[in-house]
């Protein structure tokens, strides 16, 4: 069997990588026009933490997703292979002055090995005056790390990469059993698909490496270590294209950032960078068969539409679209 993966940023590698786990004997093809620093996954964060929002098909799924996601991350951040991997274990502190829902998550109060309210002691760690506040343990994935990783271990296990922008399905080079659209906010125009929406986030990349701990401050503001760098954001903007770097959103950040924890002020910035996260209300992991005008067929599992939380759910969504690839083939689907 031969499948094509279109996308390489962490929804199309994760995807390849299942594929090859769940059909040894398959050749898997990844083909995209965009590779590692030209991906959005190269941006994030990659702290795993749902947005409260995120809704897969049912809450059922949607919950098998994040539990499948956070196993997978985990499982990697014990091995050997986690600083290659860039996988690594953060605690950290999420607050607000206006509301506590805003300090709970329902997907991982239960799945993270912590997950807890923070003392009167802990609301004051940070300037700002926060009312109510969470402390949590999770994982974070440094997507500078873990993409090129991940294309290594692909290309090990026998996969091959093909560079190529597609208009139509219909484009891709040869003959596959069926192919997983992985292509992010490509798949908008690829698919037609107008419930695809960007929502750009900039963040900035500062030197800080006294800081150990995530912190979050009502809503976009965020600070969170990584490997080498810290990331301090961020922003939503709903509908918008612009993958310019702007001073005011950069100014915003900033202020935001110091305002919750001073000693950033002395952090030098590395680099500024944009990112249009590919929004759906209902991330679309479903499959389809496509016919051509001429009357080919194709059989095709899409899995897009993570939003800002691609890092985190890839690899539970991965899981599920590689199974509705193995329905396809035994011809269980609902098609």
């Amino acid at each position: 069997m031969h499948f094509g993966v279109l996308g390489s940023g962490i929804i199309g590698l994760t995807t390849a990588l299942e594929l090859q786990k769940e059909f040894p004997t398959a050749r898997v093809s990844v083909i995209a026009d965009r590779f590692n620093e030209d991906t959005v996954s190269y941006v994030a964060a990659g702290i795993f933490r749902p947005g409260t929002s995120f809704m897969g098909p049912t809450q059922e799924i949607t919950q098998q997703w994040m539990t499948d996601a956070f196993n997978y991350w985990d499982e990697l951040r014990r091995s050997k292979e986690a600083p290659l991997a860039g996988v690594c274990q953060l605690s950290g502190y999420i607050y607000s002055r206006t509301s506590p829902s805003i300090v709970r998550n329902h997907f991982i109060e239960k799945l993270l090995p912590v997950y807890r309210k923070a003392t009167e002691e802990e609301l004051k760690l940070c300037h700002g005056g926060w009312k109510y506040g969470s402390f949590f343990t999770t994982c974070l994935t440094e997507s500078r790390l873990f993409l090129p990783y991940a294309t290594k271990k692909f290309l090990e296990n026998g996969g091959e990469v093909l560079r190529q922008h597609l208009n139509s399905f219909f484009d891709v080079p040869q003959n596959f059993d069926a192919l997983l659209n992985c292509t992010g906010m490509g798949a908008k125009e690829l698919c037609g698909d107008q419930h695809l929406v960007p929502i750009r986030g900039q963040v900035l990349k500062v030197r800080a490496p006294w800081v150990k701990t995530a912190f979050y401050g009502d809503y976009d503001t965020y600070v969170l270590p990584g490997f080498e760098t810290v990331t301090l954001g961020g922003c939503r903007q709903f509908d918008s294209y612009n993958t310019k770097w702007c001073k005011y959103d950069s100014m915003a950040i900033r202020e935001r950032c110091f305002d919750l924890l001073p000693s950033l002020r002395k952090a030098e910035i590395v680099r500024e960078c944009v990112g249009l996260r590919p929004h759906r209300s209902v991330v679309r992991v479903e499959s389809e068969l496509i016919t051509s005008p001429e009357g080919r067929r194709l059989k095709v599992v899409h899995n897009y539409g993570h939003g800002g939380y691609g890092v985190t759910t890839a690899p539970g969504t991965a899981k599920y679209a590689v199974r509705l690839v193995r329905d396809l083939l035994a011809g269980n689907s609902k098609l």
